[in-house]
């Protein structure tokens, strides 16, 4: 279902909104890399959870890779779109931050394939992995803050809100993942219906939309707020 939303999004896009908004060429790139991204965490998702009771261990333990692997693709999806309209207007630090972005997540998705990755004794290291690709955002958002003269700034004020958005509910998520609540008070009840792990699916896939809105709506300021223009020193 998640798969199908972000599907018929784009389709939607890239025939309506896009076009309606006056999208560039680079605006076309980066709505589709996004929403590609969120489509392939999802059905590295399905095909885990499809494959996860396969007979052979092996093949079990590789789609298990696979979908942590997903995960970080739609978290790069998440980043490409924040990354390049928070930067709309400095080229330098919006390549800096891509770029960084990038090798950050390829190096995340090779650890995640490692056949050691999801051992007991890499247990701790998977969480402070996947902590840390997450919580690098607030990097460049802070950055990104101070570059627009703090929170006095009208534009800052218009998206730090919706950023912090987005972090809780990626805490929610995370929060109900390794808790296992509800079901570790109710054991053999939740096993159909109501378990944390769908809680999680479905607040990772509210995520994703809430952020795909957010970017529809910068990228319209964006064009309707065009970059302000410096004087030249002599």
């Amino acid at each position: 279902m998640g798969f199908f939303l972000f599907f018929t999004l784009g389709v939607y896009d890239m025939s309506a909104v896009l076009p309606a908004a006056g999208a560039s060429r680079e605006d076309y790139v980066i709505y589709s890399i996004g929403l590609f991204c969120f489509q392939v965490c999802m059905l590295c998702s399905v095909g885990y959870h499809l494959f996860c009771c396969h007979r052979s261990e092996k093949t079990s333990r590789r789609w298990m890779a696979l979908d942590y692997a997903g995960i970080s693709i739609g978290i790069l999806g998440c980043y490409v779109p924040g990354v390049f309209y928070a930067f709309y207007c400095n080229d330098y630090w919006r390549q800096v931050y891509l770029i960084t972005v990038l090798a950050m997540i390829l190096a995340v998705f090779f650890a995640q394939i490692h056949p050691h990755y999801l051992t007991q004794q890499w247990h701790r290291l998977r969480s402070v992995i996947f902590c840390s690709v997450a919580g690098y955002g607030v990097i460049p958002t802070i950055h990104w803050v101070w570059l627009n003269g703090g929170f006095s700034a009208l534009i800052v004020q218009e998206f730090v809100p919706r950023v912090l958005v987005m972090y809780l509910i990626a805490a929610a998520a995370f929060l109900f993942y390794i808790s296992k609540v509800p079901e570790r008070y109710f054991p053999g009840q939740l096993n159909y219906l109501g378990s944390s792990h769908q809680v999680w699916h479905i607040l990772v896939v509210l995520m994703f939309y809430w952020w795909y809105q957010s970017a529809v709506y910068i990228m319209k300021y964006r064009h309707s707020q065009p970059c302000p223009v410096y004087p030249m020193h002599a």
